[in-house]
């Protein structure tokens, strides 16, 4: 018999209220003095966006008023990650509020050189387990595939902050640098699943990218093909009718959008969102737990109810991985357990990813989240329900 006594009688956590919200407008980057010649076909054009990327404080003191700590930062983030923001990004950013979570996440500071007893350089040990140049396979039935190690923008909170980047290296010949791995998944029959990530792989251009999915559909017992991205949340110009034409034709393409904020939901990033949903492409975001931005379980409830008025799937909520310079992104695990909590039966299912931490050292997602079993014996489980309330189930 169901038993409906309270298992919390402490006082339930009061959250500001939940605002269903239409996608948001950019400021108007006209408005802004670096941009105010901008010619309008010119902000539309993606290749134009990753030319006149924000990488110095010159141009970025023109957009926001720098805080002493953001000048340290951009002045020692040299080499591999250093600072490159799109103007279209820029856009999304409060000049005035030095806690903007668009801005905390483009903007170099001085916490990220402080670096923790327990920090790594590679915290889910990618390169350990890479059989074959640009390929990582830990799980058995699926690999993963690093087309490029340039973003549209560079998140602060990278984890492969020790690959990826704007650099000096030649990135080879794009007809043949991935002929090893493409070897490699032949040969592994177990192989069913693809995900092609980076870096990103849609700042490739169209041909590039499309001779790279033309090789790996062409493998017989590869099922699934998956692209991960952050491009249609800080370079929505990117995805143009030809690319979705182009996944088109290599359909079934799963993607995978990394999406951390409500604010970055904007009317620009819905058209190409739209644009990939209409063209077949299922959608699912990814979103990492950071301090001070998505953290909250009002901000993360607001942020997965916005993502499925626009079709993506809130898929995965990611512990920040200890990789080094991140320690002011990360939280405490609860924090990640509690969001659950405040999701889990109070929305709708679709709207409640999985919450994981990647084990250190190679050990893959992990799922964590609330406790729902309180005991079990033979046949008998004793469960709680989101509310606290127990139940007694008999197998």
């Amino acid at each position: 018999m169901s038993n409906p006594t309270s298992v919390e009688n402490q006082k339930v956590q009061l959250e500001p209220p939940v605002i269903t919200r239409a996608p948001k407008r950019s400021r108007d980057y006209q408005q802004i003095p670096l941009f105010k010649d901008v010619n309008p076909l010119d902000w539309e054009d993606w290749h134009w966006q990753l030319k006149h990327r924000i990488r110095t404080k010159e141009e970025l003191e023109q957009i926001i008023k720098l805080t002493p700590s953001e000048e340290k930062g951009i002045d020692k983030a040299k080499g591999r990650l250093a600072m490159a923001i799109t103007p279209y990004w820029a856009s999304l950013i409060d000049a005035e509020d030095e806690n903007c979570p668009i801005r905390r996440q483009a903007v170099p500071v001085s916490d990220e050189f402080l670096i923790s007893p327990h920090e790594m350089a590679d915290p889910c040990a990618e390169d350990r387990d890479s059989p074959a140049s640009h390929l990582v396979h830990r799980y058995p039935d699926r690999v993963l595939l690093l087309a490029t190690d340039h973003c549209a923008m560079y998140c602060r909170h990278c984890t492969r902050r020790r690959l990826v980047g704007d650099h000096e290296e030649k990135e080879g010949d794009p007809a043949t640098k991935f002929d090893a791995a493409i070897d490699y998944i032949k040969a592994n029959r177990k192989i069913r699943d693809v995900l092609i990530s980076g870096g990103d792989p849609l700042t490739l251009e169209d041909e590039v990218l499309e001779a790279l999915i033309s090789k790996i559909r062409a493998i017989s017992h590869v099922e699934l093909l998956r692209i991960g991205t952050r491009v249609p949340v800080t370079l929505p110009q990117r995805v143009t009718e030809n690319l979705v034409n182009m996944l088109k034709k290599y359909s079934p393409i799963w993607m995978s959008i990394h999406f951390n904020h409500p604010k970055e939901i904007t009317k620009r990033c819905k058209n190409a969102c739209d644009m990939l949903s209409e063209a077949g492409v299922p959608l699912g975001s990814q979103s990492v737990l950071l301090k001070g931005i998505n953290d909250r379980p009002y901000i993360m409830k607001r942020l997965v109810h916005e993502l499925l008025q626009i079709r993506v799937r809130p898929y995965y909520i990611y512990q920040c991985d200890p990789v080094r310079g991140t320690q002011h992104f990360r939280t405490p695990v609860a924090s990640g357990i509690n969001i659950i909590e405040k999701l889990r039966g109070h929305t709708s299912g679709y709207a409640v990813p999985t919450y994981v931490i990647d084990g250190p050292g190679g050990g893959g997602k992990i799922p964590v989240g609330p406790n729902y079993i309180l005991s079990q014996a033979k046949g008998k489980y004793v469960l709680r329900n989101y509310k606290g309330k127990i139940y007694t189930y008999l197998e």
